[in-house]
């Protein structure tokens, strides 16, 4: 499908990282400036705006990915199966930096079309985030404070570095609201079935996914799916979805709790839970020669046999 929405994020958004790589940068952990991109299928989700925001919206490069700062206006970007394949599932996909960065590209985009390869329709969703410096040299500064590496780890993205404490995502649970009642509202025309609903997140997208499980009035999951998020006890709410959880063990994020699987267990609702020798942070669809590359296949094949990819109307 040439006019499809991945071909033409795609075209829009690796254009300009080729340009990148072309000119000799290396892929490694530097910050490099990189000029905003067009997202021709973004669409509003005309939740406002962010207060005491300093900066407009910029876009920076670091281990060959494309990021995102200072976003003030929610956005969600659709990627739709091929006709033949799709199946009604849909996934809102919300990527993970901190509340202070997305990184669009490696948990965002490739997975959203990794999904859309299988049938599922894909949305990635581009919240509000908390203000940082409009200099890419202070936003570089303020990014280098001390950070316990992961065990057996050499990442040192942004992803690797611990998240900053947050006490209000209001803005955030919003934007999730707006996207999450969008695609109800336009269901029919991009093929969803509304019944098979869920969200996946990465990091502080993780952390977005079960804020939204918790504390949401309008979102109805099906089910969900943190990606190395924390894993801390909360009270299971008595409709909660299904869940499928993925972490590494020398993740920073990992400190050998498992309050979250726990509570799930023991209320009952049905549970995955993927412990994986290696692989860091931020590791997103996977990196080379750690076990928790296979993740993403046992979260398809865990979604056949709980039968989330068939469509409620043809049982």
């Amino acid at each position: 499908m040439s006019n499809s929405p991945i071909t033409l994020v795609k075209s829009a958004i690796w254009s300009i990282l080729f340009f990148f790589t072309a000119s000799g940068m290396a892929q490694d952990g530097t910050i490099y400036p990189l000029e905003t991109p067009d997202e021709p299928e973004a669409i509003p989700l005309e939740t406002g705006g962010v207060e005491d925001q300093p900066a407009p919206e910029t876009w920076f490069r670091q281990w060959g990915d494309p990021m995102a700062r200072n976003i003030s206006t929610a956005t969600l970007t659709p990627f739709l199966p091929n006709p033949d394949k799709a199946n009604g599932t849909t996934v809102i996909v919300a990527p993970g930096g901190g509340f202070r960065w997305l990184s669009l590209g490696n948990e965002g985009w490739e997975v959203a079309e990794a999904l859309a390869d299988k049938g599922i329709t894909a949305f990635v969703l581009k919240y509000r985030l908390h203000p940082t410096p409009e200099s890419l040299d202070d936003f570089k500064t303020s990014m280098e404070r001390p950070a316990t590496p992961p065990a057996e780890s050499s990442d040192d993205t942004p992803e690797t570095r611990p998240e900053r404490p947050r006490s209000n995502l209001s803005n955030q649970l919003e934007d999730a609201e707006a996207a999450y009642a969008m695609i109800v509202e336009r269901a029919e025309e991009w093929g969803v079935d509304t019944t098979n609903i869920g969200m996946m997140g990465f990091s502080a997208g993780a952390g977005l996914t079960m804020h939204s499980t918790l504390n949401s009035k309008t979102m109805d999951l099906a089910f969900i799916a943190p990606i190395y998020g924390g894993l801390n006890e909360v009270e299971v709410p008595e409709d909660a979805p299904a869940m499928f959880n993925v972490i590494a063990a020398d993740d920073f994020l990992f400190f050998g709790e498992f309050g979250l699987i726990e509570a799930w267990h023991k209320a009952g609702k049905p549970v995955e839970f993927h412990l994986y020798q290696n692989g860091g942070h931020g590791f997103g669809l996977g990196n080379p020669d750690r076990t928790s590359n296979r993740w993403f296949d046992a979260f398809i094949h865990w979604l056949e046999v709980n039968k989330f990819l068939v469509s409620n109307s043809e049982e």
